[in-house]
């Protein structure tokens, strides 16, 4: 890359609107015999980056105005050949796109309500005894790991169902595209910094990329702020999905702990025990099963159903 190719690619990583003030120099310069001055393009370029122009040798002395130092360099800058990066954190984010509706709010604080019955007796016997009213027939047709394997099945399917209809990859993507730019122009301007130190720029030089640096800084704290929204994003099917979850294991909880279950369960690594049993520390085999079963499902169920949850970059 040409030294004039180089000043360009710093300029417009400092600033993506250098892109257009460049465009408009090479087009007033082509109508003007190859020289340009301030007159021509006041209206598409302002007075700093036509400065910055100047200070960087990209525009030297002309006959009567200014002259691009290398053309040769300047367009194939401009034309994609001098490998010009910019870092574009503009990404078009709808804030209403990630908005919960009214129904999301009370999925959620209902939810939270149900999560107590964890802890404590009356609220889970209220909740197991309100689902068995609809899985009984099934828990007296089937084998206990078998019901347990059922609920995992059901609950692996709407989980997968719901991630998918309610999460738009899109927005995600838009996210990630921002922070990754983000991310990448603060690394950039920091390698420049190093450079010029290290080849003994002046202060003025110094000072401006430090300013640079502290204003990227102040643009990620302005973003993570904003980023909120992709947290919401990616909480909103959680709710739904824990809104008909923790009434499920509830009842599961509720049965293995208040009705009992007297069958036994052969499982790999540890053999014939109860429900009850501990087998992962303190974790009982009931739990060990239903997560086994449902983490098994979901992922049939994505691959089954050709469901997608990776942010869409295209």
């Amino acid at each position: 890359m040409t030294r004039t190719a180089e000043k360009i690619n710093d300029l417009v990583r400092e600033d993506s609107a250098m892109s257009d003030a460049l465009e408009a120099i090479r087009d007033a310069a082509d109508e003007n015999g190859g020289e340009v001055e301030w007159a021509h393009v006041r209206d598409d370029l302002t007075s700093g980056q036509w400065g910055r122009l100047i200070e960087k040798g990209v525009l030297v002395d002309g006959d009567e105005g200014f002259r691009i130092a290398d053309r040769e360099a300047y367009d194939e800058a401009l034309d994609g050949d001098g490998d010009v990066e910019s870092y574009d954190t503009d990404v078009d984010i709808d804030a209403e796109e990630t908005k919960w509706s009214q129904w999301d709010k009370i999925a959620a604080v209902s939810a939270l309500l149900l999560m107590p019955g964890y802890w404590f007796d009356s609220i889970q016997t209220a909740v197991g005894t309100t689902v068995d009213l609809f899985l009984a027939p099934l828990n007296e047709a089937l084998p206990f790991y078998a019901v347990i394997l059922s609920v995992a099945l059901l609950t692996g399917l709407y989980s997968a169902l719901l991630q998918a209809n309610m999460m738009n990859p899109e927005i995600m993507a838009k996210y990630q595209e921002r922070m990754k730019a983000m991310q990448e122009k603060q690394k950039d301007a920091r390698e420049r910094k190093q450079e010029a130190e290290e080849r003994g720029a002046s202060e003025a030089e110094i000072e401006r990329l430090d300013n640079e640096l502290e204003d990227i800084r102040e643009e990620q704290m302005e973003a993570m702020a904003e980023n909120l929204g992709m947290f919401k994003e990616q909480l909103r099917p959680m709710v739904w999905i824990m809104l008909l979850t923790i009434p499920l294991f509830l009842w599961i909880y509720w049965q293995v702990q208040s009705i009992g279950v007297d069958e036994t369960v052969v499982m790999p690594l540890v053999g014939e025990t109860n429900w009850q049993s501990g087998v992962l520390g303190p974790m009982p085999a009931w739990i060990i099963w239903y997560f086994l079963c449902s983490l098994g499902f979901s992922q049939l169920m994505r691959k089954s159903l050709n469901i997608d949850m990776s942010p869409d970059t295209a």
